[in-house]
């Protein structure tokens, strides 16, 4: 599945308005029918509970699978059609597209801590702070080992704190944990 917003997601991330959880938000601010449930399954402690967490979506009307959309609205369609003719056609076989999935098994490393560290930076600090993304895309770029990324990263999270609140900051402090790899244990 390839989630889309809905209108009514696009009204809840309009600013003034919070009916959902962080979590939550999330998720709507990522499905643009490009990201499969793989995408999204990082910001969980599970796959199942991120598949959970889109039904929920799609069941409340936030999210929509395009998918089943164009498939119930070519049945509809269909049904009508039928309706219309007096002599019923048979059903055309579906057409089947193969698809790749996204093959990201989540393992940790450097550099897709790297990499998400940018993305953060360009999201949060691009249009409000020119001079501290363009500081913090050097360091990355600079960046070789755990500590350094952990320097850098501490340094986004605290800015993010004062802009976007604690929560917002704990939230990504938790999946970059997930992502860098564990500490080297001298013997």
């Amino acid at each position: 599945m390839f989630p889309t917003k809905t209108d009514k997601a696009r009204d809840e991330l309009q600013g003034g308005q919070r009916t959902l959880s962080q979590r939550e938000r999330a998720l709507l601010l990522m499905a643009d029918g490009r990201r499969s449930l793989t995408d999204f399954s990082p910001l969980f402690t599970n796959r199942g509970e991120a598949e959970q967490a889109i039904q929920a979506l799609v069941q409340r009307g936030y999210l929509e699978d395009p998918a089943a959309a164009a498939a119930a609205a070519a049945q509809a369609a269909a049904q009508a059609a039928a309706a219309a003719q007096p002599a019923p056609l048979p059903a055309a076989e579906p057409i089947r597209v193969a698809t790749s999935t996204d093959t990201f098994d989540g393992k940790r490393s450097l550099a897709t801590t790297r990499m998400f560290l940018f993305d953060i930076c360009e999201r949060m600090f691009v249009r409000r702070d020119p001079k501290f993304a363009l500081q913090m895309r050097d360091a990355l770029r600079e960046a070789r080992d755990r500590e350094a990324m952990l320097t850098i990263a501490a340094l986004m999270l605290t800015e993010i704190e004062k802009s976007a609140g604690a929560e917002r900051a704990e939230s990504l402090r938790e999946r970059i944990d997930k992502l860098l790899p564990p500490a080297e244990v001298v013997h």
